[in-house]
């Protein structure tokens, strides 16, 4: 017998949510969109047509939908990072489950008292770690859990950001400074990575962390002589400079649009001039890359303490010349070698009866897609849909619970860096 979609509300409109929302629109079986909480009153209309519920269902905040009585099995919450505990905990407290972006807290004490909330109300919540759900990573926790690279030893990961998401999300955008964000780039960045490593480690806890990192490329003592402040506007060096506003979107207008036109994303036949013109009038992301107010990190090292002994590390770069998330799991028996983006994975396996020592075979990726991080956007989404209907967890699932030991690092990890790389205890 069918069973009735899930319904869910959005709170927060932006990109990430409707990426899961619009689930519904390909298995509309599966997941209903029935309303929207946003303060922005043409991103309501055009989710409402976009998803076909009324103007009835349609609120300014997560406070005034929390004000009526629940409509909806569920909530998609994919509000600012700084906004996810004052969102969640009015809807978690009127009974509402919820697929909520990562970070899911953007402190330690914001998080235990979310995690208070939850408990008290017994609702469902799932983080969107969609990493966890690309085939690449599932293929890599099955294999741990096989047994067949005996215990885990040392995990290895790392993520290069590419210059242009630097540049677009940590140096001009909305995550550069964490006074405004209220985030670091590791928790912002890479809390998925973070993540994955804890959950392929799992039962095993993180016991404790050190971390260093700095601002080593982007500030104002390495801009070149004769820099202007904006690209297009004052600056000699616009055609020339890798780093130039007008090269990297300008000229890439498709890349980066949802951000660097954020101001003209209401207008749909938005043209070239358009977005010259914008760049003319105060468009952050026309600052010259050395002249902005960031004050996150552009490089992070990470290494981890594991209960069984084991060890972890994790090393964040940005500015690299493409994006790449690269791994090395090594066992007793075995390792896993890996790039993401490439949908590669290589076993290789120890066999003191081989002339070379050990046989190695390529791990079969069949079903891994570039987008949607690895395929992992739907995944996540279905996955959220049967945890809602069955209460039982996958493999990958991300209830928040098992999603406290990555976040817990990441603020640890943060401490570890502010006290000059100084081991700090994980308490979970």
């Amino acid at each position: 017998m069918a069973k009735d979609p899930i319904t869910a509300v959005i709170v927060g409109g932006g990109h990430r949510a409707v990426t899961y929302a619009d689930y519904s629109l390909r298995h509309p079986e599966d997941l209903k969109i029935v309303g929207i909480a946003d303060p922005d009153a043409e991103r309501r209309e055009m989710c409402r047509l976009k998803y076909g519920f009324g103007e009835d269902r349609c609120y300014e905040s997560a406070e005034a939908l929390a004000a009526v009585p629940r409509f909806a099995d569920a909530v998609i919450n994919g509000t600012m990072d700084h906004q996810h505990y004052a969102t969640a905990v009015p809807l978690l407290e009127k009974g509402y489950d919820m697929l909520l972006e990562k970070p899911f807290a953007v402190s330690e004490d914001e998080m235990r008292r979310l995690l208070a909330v939850i408990e008290k109300n017994g609702n469902r919540v799932m983080i969107c770690h969609v990493l966890r759900y690309s085939p690449f990573y599932i293929a890599v926790k099955k294999r741990i859990l096989s047994g067949e690279l005996g215990d885990i030893i040392n995990v290895q990961m790392a993520e290069h950001v590419s210059y242009h998401h630097l540049s677009t999300s940590y140096i001009r955008g909305k995550w550069a400074n964490s006074d405004k964000s209220k985030t670091t780039m590791l928790l912002a960045k890479s809390c998925h990575d973070i993540d994955v490593m804890a959950w392929l480690m799992q039962p095993v806890k993180p016991v404790s962390v050190s971390s260093v990192g700095s601002i080593f490329q982007f500030k104002p003592e390495n801009a070149p002589a004769n820099a202007g402040t904006r690209c297009t506007v004052d600056c000699p060096l616009v055609d020339t400079c890798r780093y130039s506003a007008k090269k990297i979107y300008l000229e890439h207008p498709d890349r980066w649009t949802c951000y660097a036109w954020a101001d003209l994303e209401h207008k749909p036949d938005q043209t070239m001039e358009d977005r010259v013109k914008s760049f003319l009038n105060g468009n952050p992301y026309n600052r010259c890359i050395y002249k902005c107010d960031n004050n996150v990190v552009d490089h992070q090292a990470v290494m981890v303490n594991f209960s069984s002994g084991a060890t972890g590390t994790f090393n964040l770069v940005g500015g690299s010349a493409k994006s790449t998330r690269t791994l090395k799991v090594v066992g007793t028996l075995g390792e896993l070698t890996g790039v993401f983006e490439d949908n590669v994975l290589v076993e290789s396996l120890i066999a003191s009866d081989t002339p070379e020592g050990y046989v190695e075979a390529p791990v079969d990726l069949s079903g891994a897609d570039a987008e949607g991080h690895g395929g992992g956007d739907d995944n996540l989404t279905a996955d959220f849909i049967r945890y809602l209907r069955t209460g039982e967890q996958s493999v990958s699932c991300t209830a928040i619970e098992n999603s406290v030991a990555g976040h817990l690092t990441v603020f640890k990890a943060d401490e570890s860096m502010r006290l000059g790389g100084a081991l700090v205890k994980i308490d979970l």
